[in-house]
């Protein structure tokens, strides 16, 4: 995502921080303009290079926790950030692990937030839309139960489910292997579970199956068994032609969920390359003549997919080999196949639709 800057000193800051290493301000993130800036004291007006501006502000009730660096931007008598009013249950934060991992997890689901606002997506709550708003519940496992009882990552009309033991770096690799997945990461888990939500809202809402079974095919397949034979079989062979994971093979919920995540990815670090001014020099045709990731390329608001993609790809190959020279493997490791970009391709129109 793009490089923010403090408004008290103008030091380089990050989505992340709540502090500004230089002048020392506490720092807050503004969904509602989409920029940091610096407070004073007590935390409740912007400073403007030493002086404090006329704007009152209130920062979000979670930023008491360690959980949370946005504002109430919209006057919201909950005291709660737009991205935390979606939260409907957290864990036992007196539990050190609960309030390590729940933090890290709030940190990528802003991540996810921030793409949502930045693609003007529309967004209700459970409180707005109990039966069908997005809402989080962030559940840890009941070591007494087990079995059936643990947590799973799910999703259920709009009600996104995460097992905060997936903060821990430790369980969340262990799982990532036993699954044998190339890639697992907690912003990966958000970006994959909302795509569930965007296609209720925005196919199923919108009677608008007819073109996404072209793309994904047909929904209407029995989910659970899919599943069942996914885990006990394993993807069909040459699935990579297809798909851009295994487990995108596994239904057409799936792949379409495992393709909308796979296109925040994309579009998030290729704004992220722009924001650090990374070069790659593809050919863009009639976008633009030549790009240059020099804070010229707006991947939010690009109107061509195959601009994106042709931005991609090389930029995937630079960092990729950084990672070999360094004896890491692949930060990147896709492929995508002509069946998958047209499928991008869907994503990128549904989106700006």
């Amino acid at each position: 995502m793009r490089l923010f800057s403090c408004s008290n000193c103008s030091n380089v800051v990050h989505f992340e921080n709540d502090g500004c290493v230089t002048c020392g301000s506490w720092l807050a993130f503004r969904s509602g303009s989409l920029d940091m800036v610096a407070l004073d004291a007590s935390g409740t007006h912007v400073l403007d290079h030493g002086k404090v501006g006329g704007e009152s502000v209130r920062p979000c009730a979670n930023a008491a926790l360690g959980g949370c660096n946005w504002l109430v931007d919209d006057g919201d008598d909950t005291g709660f950030c737009v991205a935390c009013q979606h939260n409907v249950i957290i864990p036992d934060l007196s539990v050190l692990e609960n309030l390590q991992n729940w933090q890290r997890i709030e940190l990528a689901k802003r991540g996810m937030m921030y793409s949502l606002l930045r693609f003007r997506l529309p967004l209700v709550t459970r409180k707005e839309d109990p039966q069908r708003g997005l809402g989080f519940e962030f559940l840890a496992d009941d070591p007494a139960v087990g079995g059936d009882a643990l947590v799973l990552t799910g999703h259920s009309e709009g009600l996104i489910t995460l097992n905060i033991a997936e903060g821990s770096d430790a369980e969340r690799e262990a799982r990532r292997v036993a699954l044998g997945e190339p890639f697992r990461t907690l912003l990966g888990h958000f970006r994959h579970e909302v795509a569930h939500y965007y296609w209720n809202v925005l196919v199923r809402d919108r009677n608008a199956f007819d073109a996404c079974r072209s793309v994904f095919g047909d929904e209407r397949a029995n989910y659970s068994e899919a599943l069942k034979r996914h885990y006990a079989e394993g993807p069909p062979p040459g699935w990579e032609n297809n798909y851009i994971s295994a487990y995108a093979a596994s239904h057409p919920w799936e792949d379409f969920a495992e393709t909308f995540a796979h296109y925040f990815h994309i579009v998030d670090a290729l704004d992220t390359a722009d924001a650090f001014g990374l070069r790659t020099h593809p050919d863009v045709e009639a976008d633009v003549p030549t790009i240059e990731l020099t804070r010229t390329f707006d991947s939010y608001s690009m109107g061509s997919a195959g601009a994106l993609i042709r931005a991609w790809v090389p930029l995937t190959l630079a960092i990729n080999s950084i990672n070999r020279s360094m004896g890491q493997p692949d930060l990147y490791p896709f492929v995508l196949s002509e069946p998958v970009i047209a499928k991008l391709y869907y994503i990128h129109d549904l989106i700006r639709a």
